[in-house]
């Protein structure tokens, strides 16, 4: 393989590039029968899918490339990188419908394709699962209030709490996703090549290459108390799906609820594994409600500077106004890391929102309870924000405002 700068391998032809490539056959009960995702670098005759393992870091990669500082023939050592905690396999893996997004078998490839990687194919993890302890002053507050309890295990002598947490980067099957979105597969193919600027020509080119790592950040699952017990139905879970926000989730930010609710979820998740059950987080890179973080402070701006002040009223409108959408989140793919942990019914289901629980129920995964964020810890300029996703159809046990009502709700100026 040449390494040159001045040549480059056109995906227009497969005939030479694509020669040596695996089959996948998504959905097979037999990861052997399933076939490896190969979507490396180091030798191209062997890709069987489009873009590269961790993708929303591919660029980056280049650039190390480019500096000298990684030579594109590396290859990782995976020894001892095997996941601490088996997960699955489980009824929903063998089911090609029920995860489109995520390769089931992506933590084990290690072992489950080892005469794959001892036959020269470079086949990477697409989900690494490990253990860390958690510290926050959020639970450090809970247990001194006697919310929680120090048991030695799950919130060890110190405060902090042992946790199990998982990375799954986005794998997915493009039949599958178009079928979720309940489009067609070539214009779903077509709009991905446009609004990603051609970086892929594959999409066009070689419709025969069903499976595409998307350039986007990966899912986090925190797993509080035995990770076994996420899979069980006769223990109880509690579970919150917690769609990224930066300036809230890290930087402490109180025009959102956030991370309040975030905190809320861990809470809850620990009480529910400290009775003997098990509590869980799903942490999705979706900033801004998909829309990015710079559209999002933009609108923060148009919200505050607008004639009246920040109204819960138009809340939702002055987001459509710049980015054109009020929500781009789209919570179809969401269940499908909650069918990898072999979830088949949430007990307290910590989320407000409609969209995240009919997605789920709509998956196949009962809901007995939702709960709403405790009033106490909405922060005043957050005001806003809840009472308007209430009158839009949030879930809530409280009287939803009517227009008049929301005009009254106002939140502080840009200088205040």
């Amino acid at each position: 393989m040449t390494t040159a700068s001045s040549h480059v391998g056109l995906t227009s032809h497969p005939g030479s590039i694509f020669k040596e490539a695996l089959p996948i056959r998504w959905g097979a009960a037999d990861p052997a029968l399933r076939g490896p995702v190969v979507a490396t670098m180091t030798n191209r005759s062997h890709r069987n899918a489009i873009g590269t393992h961790s993708g929303s870091y591919s660029v980056y990669r280049a650039l190390a490339t480019a500096a000298g500082d990684l030579t594109p023939e590396h290859r990782p050592d995976l020894t001892n990188t095997n996941p601490v905690v088996d997960i699955g396999p489980f009824d929903s893996w063998k089911d090609p419908s029920k995860m489109v997004s995520i390769d089931p078998w992506g933590a084990s490839v290690a072992t489950v394709f080892r005469d794959h990687l001892e036959g020269g194919y470079d086949i990477r993890p697409t989900i690494a699962v490990t253990k860390a302890h958690m510290l926050m002053p959020e639970i450090t507050e809970a247990i001194a209030k006697g919310r929680l309890h120090i048991d030695g295990k799950i919130i060890r002598p110190q405060g902090d709490i042992a946790v199990t947490k998982a990375a799954l980067d986005p794998v997915w099957y493009l039949p599958g996703i178009a079928a979720r979105f309940g489009v067609d597969e070539g214009d779903l193919r077509r709009v991905l090549f446009e609004e990603t600027g051609g970086m892929f020509p594959e999409l066009i080119t070689r419709p025969d290459l069903k499976v595409l790592l998307p350039p986007i950040g990966s899912t986090t699952v925190y797993m509080f108390g035995d990770p076994r017990a996420i899979s069980d139905p006769s223990k109880k879970l509690t579970l919150r799906v917690h769609d990224e926000c930066n300036g809230s989730d890290v930087f402490g930010s109180d025009i959102c609820t956030c991370r309040p609710y975030l905190c809320h979820g861990i809470e809850e998740a620990v009480r529910s594994a400290q009775e003997g059950g098990a509590g869980c987080i799903v942490y999705y890179r979706k900033e801004g409600r998909a829309l990015g973080e710079v559209t999002k402070f933009l609108v923060y701006n148009a919200r505050k500077r607008q004639a009246g002040g920040d109204s819960a009223a138009t809340y939702f409108h002055r987001t459509e106004c710049v980015a054109g959408v009020q929500d781009m989140r789209f919570q179809e793919l969401m269940p499908d890391a909650l069918h990898w942990l072999g979830i088949t019914k949430i007990d307290r289901l910590i989320s407000m929102s409609d969209m995240k629980h009919d997605a789920i129920v709509g998956s196949g995964i009962r809901v007995l309870e939702r709960v709403p964020i405790p009033d106490g810890l909405i922060p005043k300029d957050a005001q806003v924000e809840m009472e308007a996703k209430k009158a839009a159809g949030y879930f809530t046990t409280d009287e939803v405002k009517g227009n008049d009502a929301l005009q009254q709700v106002k939140g502080r100026g840009l200088d205040e």
